[in-house]
């Protein structure tokens, strides 16, 4: 809870190039550890994190501390049966690789390991015989491809200008959308973190015409379902959440979706 840890010395901080947000990953795994069910009441130990997500050069740690101890791993910490832990797991790392702040995981993680870290042996690469695995090493390597090429996903991760909340009230339905904004990109990121499909959801946009769906959690590729927006949502000159456009999604039961203008 140190403040300026990732200020410069000048201004009285450490100095330090960047700073592990422990709340966030506290928080975050909370509420993906609970039934979706209750998640409704544990709505904002995801927006939280955003009051105070500049205050530092944050990095976003799912550590060698998370996977030990008697905590299991990841993937074990997600409820319900085994479809639903990698779909929530998949969604969690969509959520994650879109909020602001660097991204850390623990070796294993890449691919949903399902024991805990063990030093006297090596990674359950086996795993990797199944589609499960093999779809969440799938993603991993699209979102950190995604990561790489949209600016606006990691430029502005310290600057409270490069984030701007589209909903993040809709604890009913454990949704969640943002704008995430960087050298003239602009990218949305949208969470649902129910096992329930949602169709016809409305959501506002800050541009008009089409959005392109650059990636889906629940995409058949990575082990999904296969449910979406068919590539592409077309806005309507219909104003919501304080936006002057809107468009109607399909958002895919446990799911994190990206879109981009498509020009």
């Amino acid at each position: 809870a140190w403040p300026g840890v990732s200020k410069p010395t000048y201004v009285g901080g450490l100095g330090f190039g960047y700073k592990w947000n422990m709340g966030w990953m506290h928080d975050t795994l909370d509420f993906m550890g609970q039934d979706p069910i209750y998640r409704r009441w544990h709505h904002h130990e995801l927006t939280f994190g955003l009051l105070y997500a500049f205050s530092e050069n944050f990095v976003l740690p799912l550590s060698h501390d998370e996977v030990v101890h008697g905590k299991g791993t990841i993937l074990s910490r997600m409820p319900g049966d085994d479809w639903q832990k990698f779909a929530n797991l998949r969604a969690y790392y969509g959520f994650m690789w879109g909020h602001p702040g660097k991204k850390l995981l623990f070796m294993g993680q890449e691919f949903g390991q399902r024991d805990e870290w063990n030093a006297e042996q090596s990674l359950d690469w086996h795993v990797l015989e199944h589609s499960t695995h093999q779809g969440v090493q799938r993603l991993i390597r699209d979102l950190n491809n995604l990561y790489r090429e949209r600016p606006a996903l990691h430029t502005m991760d310290g600057d409270a200008g490069g984030f701007e909340w589209l909903e993040a009230n809709d604890a009913e339905n454990s949704t969640l959308a943002w704008i995430r904004h960087g050298d003239y990109q602009q990218i949305l990121v949208i969470c649902n973190l129910t096992p329930v499909l949602r169709e016809n959801y409305r959501l506002g946009l800050p541009r008009p015409g089409r959005w392109i769906e650059k990636l889906n959690t629940d995409s058949n590729d990575y082990g999904g379902s296969g449910r979406g927006n068919l590539g592409a949502v077309v806005s309507e000159p219909i104003e919501s959440h304080g936006q002057p456009h809107s468009a109607l999604l399909t958002l895919p039961p446990l799911a994190t979706l990206y879109f981009e203008p498509a020009d």
